[in-house]
């Protein structure tokens, strides 16, 4: 029987894998959250790492036998870069939602209700927050946290580690991306701003016709009643419409 001996090269090699995995998954919901110890979300980069390695392995061992110091430097930072660039497309789309879902919640009068802040840094909206939260969960329900791990190992034939990170491409994607994300968050919550516009021109007018009554102090517990019967009927078929399309980004990059 003969023993596989674990030279410098494939050592090198893990560690080269490593940069790009663990960048992306720094970044990327669901791994990056807070609320998940830092050694927990390093162990779960070093077990995707070593996961994938003999996969991946063959791209990157050429560019790192018989490397210089230098080059060895380069393929840290390159890669470290494109493995946060991939992340953070990623997360573009949750901070898109996150923002309108914020918006969503001033529609419906919960603006100043900040709730207590789950995966992020400061509070937000409770609404918010739920939103967020159950995006967060859809990933790990419907199994895309493994689409995530196989854009990682295919992006290595679209980005090879000796061809380094192009400035250009990547603003370019990250820009298009931005876009695309907004748009989606924006078509998600349409109907609250139809609904805002709405029930705020209602108001208004009333205001106008029966001076005498305080009419905005009076709605106010029906515009939140109004918005919340419209996110009980509406909210499956906006998580599910941000789910199919973050899926999609998943599958076609």
């Amino acid at each position: 029987m003969t023993a596989i001996g674990i030279g410098p090269d494939s050592i090198l090699t893990a560690f080269i894998i490593f940069c790009r995995i663990g960048a992306c998954l720094m970044v990327m919901p669901g791994f990056s959250s807070s609320r998940i110890p830092v050694q927990v979300r390093l162990f779960v980069v070093l077990g995707v790492t070593l996961a994938l390695s003999p996969l991946i392995a063959p791209i990157v061992t050429p560019g790192v036998a018989g490397a210089g110091l230098s080059q060895i430097i380069f393929l840290i930072v390159t890669e470290s870069l494109i493995g946060a660039q991939l992340g953070l497309i990623g997360r573009i789309f949750f901070l898109a939602l996150q923002t309108m879902a914020h918006a969503m919640a001033m529609y419906m009068g919960f603006g100043m209700m900040a709730g207590v802040p789950l995966d992020e840094a400061e509070p937000i909206p409770a609404m918010a927050s739920l939103v967020t939260m159950t995006a967060t969960a859809l990933i790990f329900i419907t199994d895309q946290h493994w689409e995530i791990l196989r854009g990682l190992a295919g992006s290595y034939n679209v980005i090879p580690p000796i061809t380094g990170l192009s400035a250009q491409f990547a603003l370019i994607r990250l820009v298009d991306k931005l876009g695309e994300a907004f748009v989606l968050a924006l078509q998600i919550t349409t109907p609250f701003v139809l609904y805002a516009l709405v029930i705020n021109f209602a108001l208004g007018v009333m205001n106008k016709l029966v001076q005498q009554i305080p009419v905005y102090f009076i709605s106010i517990p029906f515009v939140i009643a109004g918005g919340l019967l419209m996110f009980y009927f509406l909210s499956g078929e906006m998580l599910m419409l941000f789910n199919t399309r973050f899926s999609s980004f998943l599958q076609n990059g």
